[in-house]
């Protein structure tokens, strides 16, 4: 059965967070698999995509840095730091996916695990991440 990408996005955002407290999670994967409602294989393409997104956290955390002139990286929360972690490789790395989606899915993401203001905050990063950052061209 497919897995709408809403429901993936989620568990790899679940996933990455996992990350930001433990980098050997074994019980994130069953846990996700009894809470969530999704089979071991849905599990584990989420887990490669969060694998590429943390290979790249160097040079993404360093753009979403240098963007949120604002607020100190540090200060940022742990939910939505993921969230825009997400976002900026779906942007970057997933040329497929249109700049509104990547967008929208952080917005909702960030109402849903986070505040209303987040939502807001990930949305002003975000944006300013898409303007001044040149996307691959989908092939």
């Amino acid at each position: 059965m497919a897995l709408p990408p809403q429901k993936f996005r989620e568990i790899v955002l679940q996933l990455l967070y996992s990350q930001d407290f433990t980098e050997s999670s074994p019980l994130v994967v069953p846990f996700l698999m009894e809470v969530v409602k999704v089979a071991r294989t849905h599990v584990k393409e989420a887990s490669a995509k969060a694998q590429a997104i943390l290979q790249r956290l160097g040079e993404i955390d360093g753009q979403i840095q240098t963007i949120s002139t604002e607020y100190s990286f540090d200060r940022i929360s742990k939910v939505e730091r993921t969230i825009l972690r997400l976002g900026a490789y779906e942007y970057l790395y997933e040329p497929g996916i249109p700049t509104k989606v990547v967008l929208a899915e952080a917005i909702r993401l960030c109402r849903k695990f986070g505040t209303p203001e987040s939502a807001d905050f990930v949305n002003a990063i975000l944006n300013k991440y898409v303007e001044t950052t040149n996307r691959p061209q989908t092939v």
